[in-house]
């Protein structure tokens, strides 16, 4: 069985040395770069016998840094994907004036089997 979305994005922020929470950041100073998990959503596929066999996990994974946040998007891209997740959207949030951060965010799914 696959581990839960959220622990894969877990080991993979690790893997690339960024700090990550789930829902909120909340160390204080916050790093100049860091990773917010926040799940969308859990699914089953409709199937004919009304049993579902595979679960659809989404996570909104937000980046926040105070640099360039085009480097960490394509290492972060390309993490997810060598790990065999999909990356169903990303997009440029904006600058957060009063935190002086970047926000970019990923779209994340992952079907494991289920049942």
């Amino acid at each position: 069985m696959t581990a839960p979305l959220l622990e894969q994005l877990t080991a993979i922020a690790d893997q690339e040395g960024l700090p990550i929470a789930v829902g909120l950041y909340t160390d204080s100073p916050a790093p100049a770069t860091y990773l917010v998990a926040t799940p969308l959503s859990d699914m089953f596929d409709v199937y004919g016998d009304n049993q579902p066999g595979v679960e659809i996990e989404e996570v909104r994974l937000a980046v926040f840094t105070t640099g360039n946040y085009l480097p960490i998007r394509d290492r972060l891209t390309r993490a997810l994907v060598d790990a065999g997740l999909t990356v169903t959207a990303r997009r440029y949030v904006g600058f957060e004036a009063d935190t002086g951060y970047h926000h970019y965010a990923l779209d994340v799914a992952a079907a494991n089997s289920w049942g």
